[in-house]
């Protein structure tokens, strides 16, 4: 059994900063890629930021400059690192991760149960 389980969201004021941290649990044999989704009210789920294996790190051009994407790979966790928040920014943030669970295995595709950020004075 697989969890991405996510923490560090919260209220913060425009020009503030977060860090989210996502932390991969149980049975993983290799993480291939590793990111950050947001979904604001009424909007679809998009890509914040992800580290894709064999390529590097995407960005949504709409946090180019403000948010980064650490990973720490022995703790099979990635942070999101979020910087002058804007309201715009405000959303679910979840968690994502492609990953093998055994040697040979197709990888599979996990969520986290996603973190509330809400960027507000």
């Amino acid at each position: 059994q697989v969890q991405l389980v996510e923490s560090g969201g919260g209220l913060v004021q425009p020009g503030g900063s977060l860090r989210l941290s996502c932390a991969a649990s149980g049975s993983i044999f290799s993480i291939y890629n590793m990111g950050w989704y947001r979904q604001a009210p009424g909007k679809q789920r998009e890509l914040v930021a992800a580290i894709i294996s064999g390529e590097g790190i995407n960005y949504a051009d709409s946090v180019k400059g403000r948010f980064t994407i650490p990973r720490h790979n022995a703790k099979n966790t990635v942070y999101l690192q979020m910087n002058s928040l804007k309201p715009e920014d405000t959303a679910v943030y979840f968690c994502n991760a492609d990953l093998q669970t055994t040697i040979g295995t197709i990888p599979f595709e996990y969520w986290g149960q996603g973190t509330q950020v809400t960027v507000s004075s």
